[in-house]
């Protein structure tokens, strides 16, 4: 459950970047150093062509252990460890 919440944080971070900033306000969970921590790994692994909440969020929790060290600490301080 807490890796979903940790993919539905990451998806709703990399997605943003496509929407203009008053389109979407980022969760309070995605603080600066997560985002700053972890979009090039999320973007690198689990941005496809036509980017879903569902698939980035799905991608995340799939490969978790793939993204890097800081991501998975930045996560792991914001209460969201596997």
């Amino acid at each position: 459950m807490i890796l979903r919440t940790a993919a539905c944080v990451l998806a709703g971070l990399c997605l943003t970047s496509v929407a203009t900033a008053g389109e979407y306000q980022l969760p309070p969970e995605v603080t600066p150093a997560m985002r700053s921590a972890c979009e090039s790994d999320v973007r690198r692994l689990c941005l496809g062509a036509n980017p879903t909440v569902t698939k980035v969020k799905n991608c995340v929790a799939a490969k978790f252990l793939q993204l890097g060290k800081r991501c998975q600490v930045q996560i792991a301080l914001a209460g969201l460890k596997p």
